[in-house]
């Protein structure tokens, strides 16, 4: 008789920023096993130095978030800047039982990390890198193929063919200008026109008086912008449409428009730089986006399965089958 081994214990830590939650959320979820999700919040004088400075890390944590403390789990998966000195404290806490995974470069402690999950633009090296074309996330054909079967109702009411357009706003590299998001807001305009229904997203980085152009640009015509309230529908959006607009401020928002196999237009921004221009260069050789200019073609790719196969990785170097 075959003794089945124990489950191991996760924890999944992130700040509470969407784009580091839904990667980590995402790999944990890939794994297939019961995880413990934890919020970190971090309290001055913490929060205001890079994570290589702290002093006793955890006394950064605010008692308004998750706390860390023993019994230590077998896997830490995290994610973003504030997650680093925590996740090397726990493991060297544990005496060193903790197998810990960083999605995304975490700059300082590499050589402690037992696997680092990080794009291939990143250009990480070393023997416990793992590239992936783009970001790790929560879009799975499982999901995908829920929420097509419960379709909301604000998009089942749209005509087809259905683009689902993903906006983002200005980060440390891109931004969205006045003359770059007019132009934007007269293409969408067009295609409505032409018969295009218009499913729209926009992000936390989205400025409101933005949005509320694009709906006074769009008024009478067949889009549904969402507005914050109810239901995401974002999966559904992902699920229904036949093609998606994505702008080229966030990796994330493009790897996860990736997973569906449709045809992923990047909307253009001002500004740019190395790492994003990798990533994008890498996903347009391998045929999976193209430049929005203002007209819809379709084409056909391979999903990249980069969650699936870095939750491979990880039972790979920790010598467990999948559960």
């Amino acid at each position: 008789m075959t003794v089945s081994e124990p489950t191991p214990r996760i924890w999944v830590l992130h700040d509470g920023k969407i784009g580091m939650a839904n990667q980590v959320l995402g790999l944990a979820e890939a794994l297939g096993w019961p995880f413990e999700e934890k919020r970190l919040v971090i309290r001055a004088p913490w929060r205001h130095l890079t994570p290589h400075l702290w002093l006793y890390p955890m006394r950064a944590l605010d008692p308004a978030g998750a706390s860390l403390a023993p019994p230590w789990p077998d896997v830490i998966i995290a994610c973003g800047r504030n997650t680093v000195a925590l996740a090397r404290t726990a493991k060297r806490r544990s005496g060193g039982q903790v197998f810990w995974v960083q999605v995304q470069d975490p700059r300082f402690a590499r050589n402690e990390v037992d696997l680092i999950v990080a794009p291939r633009h990143d250009r990480m090296d070393g023997s416990n890198g793992f590239s992936t074309l783009g970001a790790v996330h929560r879009v799975s054909r499982a999901q995908l193929a829920d929420a097509a079967a419960h379709l909301d109702p604000r998009l089942a009411r749209l005509p087809q063919p259905l683009l689902a357009v993903l906006i983002g706003g200005d980060n440390a590299a891109y931004r969205l200008t006045d003359r770059g998001f007019a132009r934007l807001c007269d293409q969408l305009a067009d295609l409505a026109h032409k018969g295009f229904g218009l499913a729209i997203t926009p992000s936390r980085r989205t400025d409101e008086g933005r949005t509320a152009q694009l709906r006074e640009r769009l008024k009478g015509l067949p889009a549904m912008i969402w507005d914050g309230s109810g239901d995401n529908p974002y999966f559904a959006m992902l699920a229904a449409a036949d093609a998606i607009l994505v702008t080229a401020d966030s990796v994330s928002m493009v790897s996860e428009a990736a997973a569906t196999g449709k045809p992923v237009y990047v909307i253009p921004l001002e500004g740019g730089s190395a790492k994003f221009a990798r990533f994008h260069a890498a996903m347009r050789a391998a045929d999976i986006t193209r430049d929005f200019t203002g007209t819809i073609e379709q084409w056909t790719y391979a999903p990249p399965e980069d969650t699936a196969r870095a939750a491979a990785e990880i039972r790979r170097r920790m010598g467990r089958q999948a559960p």
